[in-house]
């Protein structure tokens, strides 16, 4: 025996790895780790919609008209969310809007939006899978 190991047995000092059931049981978990986090990423972008606002009109003192094309997964129903804004960039005017479902290719839309003064802009603020 030598010098080392005499005193690694006196004081109790052991040089030992972490036990073979740990070592699989962590590399399990973080396997499940990111197959999780990877199944997120897909399911995320499963069900993105592209909005894009083409243009918008002020049709009087208390409503804009906004145009906008909307590109959604098939077969699922959206909403969006269209916005009315002042000089300022204030909202005079909010609306959602629920579309019907969809078959994956761009569709364009025109809505009006009542405001409570007189809008400068109006524009998509966002569009969500229902």
């Amino acid at each position: 025996m030598t010098t080392s190991q005499m005193l690694d047995e006196r004081y109790g000092r052991t040089r030992s790895r972490a036990p073979r059931w740990l070592i699989i049981a962590g590399t399990a978990v973080a396997a499940a780790v990111v197959v999780g986090a990877g199944w997120m990423t897909v399911a995320g972008a499963l069900d993105d919609v592209d909005v894009r606002t083409t243009a918008f009109q002020l049709v009087d003192d208390s409503s804009v008209r906004i145009d906008f094309q909307v590109t959604a997964p098939a077969g699922r129903e959206i909403a969006c969310a269209l916005e009315a804004q002042d000089a300022d960039h204030g909202v005079v005017g909010w609306m959602v809007i629920e579309l019907t479902e969809t078959d994956g290719t761009p569709r364009a839309f025109q809505e009006t939006i009542p405001t409570v003064s007189e809008a400068t802009t109006g524009l998509v603020n966002s569009c969500w899978v229902t």
